[in-house]
């Protein structure tokens, strides 16, 4: 079964931590989670995405809409289905 892809782009820092912290949680078995800190790793990813802002959550390829500006929630991580199957 396909694995949904959540890529969460950090500085490293304390303010980016409870964005990892939310995306882990929220995950589930049918996501594969990779973090990138910007300061070790990630900066082509992340130009490729157009990334302006960190934390910043992207899923499938897409940047999740609450990054744009204000950081994940989790109700949005659950609309754009992680914590869930691929498919479900």
């Amino acid at each position: 079964m396909a694995k949904r892809q959540v890529e969460v782009f950090t500085a490293g820092c304390p303010v980016c931590e409870p964005a990892v912290q939310l995306v882990k949680e929220t995950a589930c078995s049918h996501c594969e989670v990779t973090v990138y800190n910007l300061n070790e790793q990630g900066a082509d990813t992340a130009r490729q995405y157009d990334l302006k802002t960190v934390p910043a959550v992207v899923v499938d390829g897409t940047l999740v809409s609450c990054c744009d500006n204000r950081g994940p929630n989790a109700e949005e991580l659950r609309r754009v289905g992680i914590g869930r199957s691929v498919g479900a």
